[in-house]
């Protein structure tokens, strides 16, 4: 067993009921995660589609979680098929899209992972709900607070 990591994840919905796919997947999250907290839903327009879509709902998940990174991201992939997330193409709409932000300090290289998110830097959708629920969270890569690299939006 690893020592429990504090990790984030950004939770997105633009298909159905939005507020309801996100509701149900932060209650398989605390299934995962000790001491879940869950921001306010914050409510976005797609960004870099190519044709129309609905606006999502996003929040973000923080807890403690004994899993490792590759499990963790396993469990978030399945949440995301129980919710009937289809993968019809890259920024496509969906019911439910579940990211892996950050995992406690850790820096993870892998081809079909990366920590932190290689673009949470970029999207106020993650980090103005998550500088609601741990604005002085430190980036392990630049060094800086979720408030400096919202800060850095402007």
């Amino acid at each position: 067993m690893i020592a429990p990591a504090f990790v984030v994840i950004a939770l997105g919905s633009n298909l159905g009921d939005r507020r309801g796919h996100l509701q149900w997947a932060a209650g398989r999250l605390s299934e995962h995660l000790a001491g879940l907290c869950l921001s306010p839903l914050l409510e976005t327009e797609p960004e870099g589609v190519s044709g129309p879509q609905p606006p999502y709902l996003n929040a973000v998940a923080t807890g403690l979680t004994s899993l490792t990174s590759r499990a963790l991201l396993d469990c978030l992939l399945q949440i995301e098929r129980d919710r009937h997330r289809e993968r019809l193409g890259f920024r496509s709409p969906r019911t439910l899209d579940l990211d892996l932000i950050l995992y406690g300090g850790s820096v993870v290289c892998e081809p079909d992972l990366e920590i932190p998110h290689p673009r949470f830097r970029d999207r106020r959708f993650v980090l103005e709900p998550l500088a609601q629920v741990a604005p002085d969270l430190v980036d392990p890569v630049t060094g800086k607070t979720v408030v400096e690299l919202l800060a850095l939006l402007d």
